[in-house]
């Protein structure tokens, strides 16, 4: 129905603006029409944490031990200081007799956060046309790369972080190197197999040192190992020709008992294809199989924020002169270990 005249009271067309939600004018029968301004914007600013059942956060916790093992430290900003004590010892006194002070320091060890993320440019149709879910798809396959290259960066990192992209040095870094504080030697926790490779007695070495050590908590130990020891492990046996470490199972034990979990010396392993030798980080690392064994309270993973995504939408603004959407994928993380002497380090560099 064709307006009338416009109401003097509520629309005065010598005013320049007129705000949305303004009555401009009224039809015959009395129905008003509002100023409405055109549609909304997309709103792309604000990050979509991922759930934790989502699929994004059950495969980082499959392929990422860092995640799935570490204490996690809440952060707000980039750096966190956590105070780390040296111990108390302990005298025999006698009746009468004064007591000795401890000498023990108090030190810190400091947290940096790093930002992973990735962006990924999808074409509407692509979209549109898939049978499949390609944003959920593209989450999951940036969740794996992610887990992987988080490994790896916390790990098995051989530069300082001055002379690579991360903020933080790896564990293989920071073992590698003097620590006059807690009086630590480099290498002393590293264990290189030479030309020999991976053998019974270079494995019960390595968790001597750290079984032996004062951080050993027998309820707390994990090992963390890249999948190439598999084989190692497979290829160690007796003398009579019997494999001396068995695989646990990869499948459901019956009863609703759950998964049985891959041990090495009755201890459980978590099994990270970032577990490699790296000059840089990333999530494909092609140097020497690592296996680190440790206490995973040592194990300190600062959390900023994320995972989580955004996805800009190419129907508007300037991507819609390209029908292309972005995705964009973040976790902002901060690794440290808290004493070194809570670590030992298997390296194979045998090539083999």
């Amino acid at each position: 129905m064709a307006p009338t005249t416009l109401d003097p009271d509520l629309f005065d067309p010598d005013v320049a603006g007129v705000d949305p939600g303004d009555v401009l004018f009224h039809l015959a029968d009395g129905t008003p029409v509002y100023n409405v301004a055109g549609g909304a914007r997309a709103n792309v600013d604000a990050w979509i944490p991922e759930e934790y059942d989502s699929t994004v956060i059950r495969k980082i916790e499959q392929n990422s031990a860092i995640e799935a093992w570490s204490a996690k430290v809440p952060m707000t900003s980039q750096t966190k200081s956590i105070p780390r004590s040296g111990g108390v010892g302990v005298d025999i006194v006698a009746k009468g007799g004064t007591y000795g002070e401890d000498t023990g320091g108090v030190d810190m060890v400091t947290l940096y956060v790093q930002k992973f993320g990735k962006a990924v440019r999808l074409a509407e149709e692509d979209i549109d046309d898939s049978l499949a879910n390609v944003v959920d798809t593209k989450l999951a396959d940036w969740g794996t790369s992610y887990a992987k290259g988080l490994d790896n960066a916390c790990l098995g990192v051989t530069a300082a972080k001055g002379t690579t992209t991360c903020a933080f040095d790896s564990l293989y870094y920071l073992m590698s190197q003097n620590d006059a504080a807690i009086g630590y030697t480099a290498n002393a926790n590293i264990v290189k197999t030479g030309s020999g490779g991976t053998t019974y007695d270079s494995l019960s070495g390595t968790l001597g040192k750290v079984e032996e050590g004062d951080y050993w908590d027998e309820s707390e130990v994990l090992i963390i190992a890249h999948p190439a020891y598999k084989r190692k492990l497979r290829g160690i046996k007796d003398s009579t020709g019997r494999p001396i470490f068995q695989e646990g199972s990869n499948g459901d034990s019956g009863g609703g008992q759950g998964r049985s979990p891959d041990t090495i010396f009755g201890y459980q392993v978590h099994w990270s294809l970032g577990a490699k030798t790296s000059a840089t980080p990333r999530p494909d690392p092609n140097g020497n199989p690592l296996l680190i064994i440790c206490n995973r309270q040592f194990l300190r993973l600062g959390v900023r924020s994320g995972p989580e995504s955004v996805f800009i939408d190419g129907r508007d603004g300037m991507a819609a002169l390209t029908d292309e959407s972005i995705l964009k994928m973040r976790s902002r993380r901060a690794f440290v270990p808290g004493h070194l002497a809570a670590f030992a380090i298997h390296e194979d560099n045998s090539g083999a």
